[in-house]
Formats: structure tokens, C-alpha cells, sequence
């Protein structure tokens, strides 16, 4: 079964099973490897992407769900890196091992997207959602807080 949908601004058709995880037609059948397989059950966010403008699990979309959407991959974030959160994430140093950094952009952007200022309260819930086995969790919140404030 073939499905068309949009990813990083780029119309795509994809003929795969409709119960194929978008995970996997991201790495697998796009080749866009920054989003990252972390659990599968949708409980680390090491898969996060946008469907439609909104974080997603991309481990627990299946391909039937994206007729017609837009997904951005951290690939598609932007196309030089110059994202207010990307910039952010290097200003304070997130990174340690950045298996999990991808997610966390895509989670933080997707924040700033929806409350420009947030609280660091505000931060700390929606960040909550993405698991960093090194524990930066005070750098990400110290990069949320910057990127809010530079952009």
C-alpha cells in the first residue's frame, strides 16, 4: 500500500504495510537517521518528530495515520542548524552521549511553539516526556529557558 505525506517540506510516497511504525520508514525507507529508536513503546522520546505542527511519537505513528500531514524530522527542524533551540543546545552544552538529543529538540521546539515563555515549571512537565540516561536535564532546562529568550 502506498502513502503520501510530507516530510521536511518534501512530498513523499511510501509503499510499505499500513501498520509500519513512522519510526521506521523515517530510518529505513527516507534515510533520515537523526530520529532515533530509544524504547518502541513511546516512553523515552527518543523518536520525537512533528506530525502536522505537534510532537509525536514517531515509534507509535503508523504509516495509516499520515495521508495528507506534514512530518519534520530534526533534519527538517532547519536546514543549517540555526533553529533558536539547536543554537540554544550548543550555547549550554546539552549534549553528553546525544543519543537522546533529537527528541529533546524536537520536544523543546515543539514546546516554544506552543508558549513562547514558558515557566521553567511549564519546561520541566512538557520536557518530562523525554528520558536522558546521561542526565543533562538542568542544561536542557537551562537551554529551553535561552532559546525562549533569544527567539
Amino acid at each position: 500500500m502506498t502513502t503520501s505525506f510530507m516530510i521536511n517540506g518534501k512530498p513523499v510516497s511510501v509503499d510499505a504495510p499500513t501498520d509500519t511504525p513512522l519510526l521506521w520508514v523515517i530510518r529505513e525507507s527516507l534515510k533520515l537517521t537523526g530520529t532515533k529508536f530509544g524504547c518502541g513503546a513511546g516512553l523515552c522520546g527518543a523518536c520525537m518528530v512533528h506530525i502536522n505542527g505537534k510532537r509525536a511519537y514517531s515509534c507509535q505513528t503508523q504509516l495509516s495515520e499520515l495521508a495528507g500531514k506534514t512530518v519534520t524530522t530534526i533534519e527538517g527542524l532547519s536546514a543549517d542548524s540555526s533553529h533558536p533551540v539547536q543554537k540554544a543546545w550548543l550555547a549550554e552544552s546539552v549534549p553528553q552521549c546525544g543519543y537522546c538529543q533529537s527528541g529533546q529538540i524536537m520536544s523543546a521546539a515543539d514546546l516554544l511553539n506552543q508558549k513562547p515563555k514558558p515557566t521553567r515549571s511549564e519546561i520541566v512537565e512538557h520536557m518530562s516526556s523525554n528520558l536522558c540516561r546521561c542526565g543533562t536535564y538542568q542544561r536542557i532546562i537551562r537551554a529551553v529557558e535561552r532559546a525562549s529568550r533569544e527567539a
